[in-house]
């Protein structure tokens, strides 16, 4: 496997991807799979344009757990956000993780695309909810593709997440199982369908993935004490 394809209902014009630890073929240390704009990245991002055959060079971000989300603009590129959004054919929306959630989002036209990094974080002040704001689209034309992420399994967190959600949404308990005392295992997907259908979004695809079991798969911020490398998931129209 050389990337993952969301099975999702869009439009043929839209492409969307996201690369695991394979991609580029030999499993090398971190550092063989760091693509985006930082030092040493620059054999990635061309191995990467070519493997996707990609339109244009990506517009990477630095992602700061934030609810920004800015257009995907070559001059926008670099800049401190965690989501960038476009309606140009041929620019190319993207992302970096390896525990944090990808979130790609579409309508069904398929002339808005959107990527999005949502650690819990990111999900608790909004990052969603400002994604999808910017897009100006009617949340039901929306799809969205929840991509590889921790899974519930081994997400443990604190009192302080579980009170960032579930004062916001009460229903956001269903997404968190207590262990020892202030200590819960959180669920991303659920977290994020619950962001979601808040702000009307009903066709939602993914969330079976776990980075920190699926290790063959993916990077894992967390199993492998932050010496990793990251996953790219990027989306763009035709």
């Amino acid at each position: 496997m050389k990337f993952i394809q969301p099975d999702w209902p869009v439009p043929a014009s839209v492409k969307a991807y996201t690369t695991v630890r394979d991609s580029w073929g030999e499993r090398q240390p971190y550092h063989d799979m760091h693509p985006g704009f930082y030092a040493g990245s620059e054999n990635e991002n061309q191995r990467l344009k070519t493997l996707l055959q990609l339109p244009s060079e990506p517009v990477w971000i630095t992602q700061t757990h934030s609810n920004v989300a800015i257009a995907a603009t070559p001059e926008n590129s670099k800049k401190e956000a965690d989501a960038t959004f476009t309606d140009q054919p041929g620019q190319v929306c993207a992302i970096l993780t390896a525990d944090c959630l990808p979130v790609l989002v579409c309508n069904k036209q398929g002339s808005h695309v959107a990527a999005i990094h949502a650690g819990w974080r990111g999900l608790a002040s909004g990052i969603i909810e400002a994604t999808l704001k910017a897009m100006r689209q009617p949340a039901a034309d929306l799809l969205v593709w929840l991509g590889p992420a921790i899974g519930p399994q081994k997400f443990e967190v604190g009192q302080d997440v579980y009170d960032a959600f579930v004062q916001k949404h009460p229903e956001s308990a269903a997404a968190f199982l207590p262990q020892r005392p202030g200590k819960w295992l959180a669920d991303l997907y659920t977290l994020a369908r619950i962001r979601l259908r808040h702000q009307g979004v009903t066709q939602i695809y993914g969330g079976d993935f776990c980075t920190y079991t699926q290790a063959d798969l993916f990077f894992s911020y967390r199993r492998d004490k932050g010496k990793t490398g990251r996953m790219a998931s990027l989306i763009w129209r035709l």
